[in-house]
């Protein structure tokens, strides 16, 4: 009895399966597009808070998605294994961004389209998804939001606060009101004209109003 006599599942005869020319290949094509694609995401973020963590793991989705094809297509045994060992993986990590989901799911199928041989459709995909979502992404095509908190002291400063908020803004509407005892604040979803912000320093200024608020409102808060 030898030393390969000893596994009997044929392990070592896995070994020569993939070639080292293929598993280098692929392993280096796959961290390119998954460089690729963290160029994508960083540069289309358009969230609260940039997570690094978050596109260093793009590239390892992809590094990892195209090793473990190329272990699949390999072995027809092991893929029907790796069916039923990945099947328990369950994932609990909160997505707040939608877009964070169509980066994930980039990521795993460039790895897997090109651990099946498809290089010309993974690379020519990658290139055309990357440009879509950078086109898009990064087109205004509406005007960002904000939530003005504003505190009046009466319905007098109330009233004339609102009237100058409906003339200097694009569009000015009441999400809620609240009123006590010598204290009414409103909060008020407006669009900007342009990019100043003066307005507000105007509208602190002015009798009866206490305190006004700006803040940029995207949807994941509100005021």
């Amino acid at each position: 009895m030898n030393f390969s006599d000893i596994f009997k599942s044929g392990f070592l005869e896995n070994i020569a399966s993939i070639s080292i020319l293929d598993m280098v290949l692929a392993l280096f094509l796959s961290f390119a597009l998954g460089l690729f694609i963290f160029f994508i995401y960083k540069k289309t973020f358009s969230g609260v808070m940039y997570s690094s963590s978050f596109g260093v793991t793009l590239i390892a989705l992809t590094m990892i998605s195209t090793f473990v094809i190329l272990a699949v297509t390999s072995n027809v045994v092991l893929s029907l294994g790796m069916v039923g060992a990945l099947s328990i993986v369950r994932f609990r990590t909160a997505i707040k961004e939608p877009l964070d989901i169509a980066f994930l799911f980039w990521a795993i199928a460039a790895g897997i389209v090109l651990a099946a041989g498809m290089i010309p459709l993974a690379v020519f995909g990658s290139l055309f998804i990357g440009g879509m979502l950078y086109f898009f992404v990064n087109r205004k095509t509406h005007i960002a939001p904000y939530i003005v908190v504003l505190q009046c002291g009466d319905q007098e400063a109330e009233k004339a606060a609102m009237d100058f908020l409906h003339e200097h803004t694009e569009k000015c509407v009441v999400k809620s009101k609240s009123v006590q005892e010598g204290l009414i604040e409103i909060n008020s979803e407006i669009r900007l004209k342009d990019d100043g912000t003066e307005f507000i320093n105007t509208l602190t200024e002015m009798n009866g109003v206490k305190s006004a608020v700006l803040v940029s409102y995207n949807g994941d808060y509100m005021g």
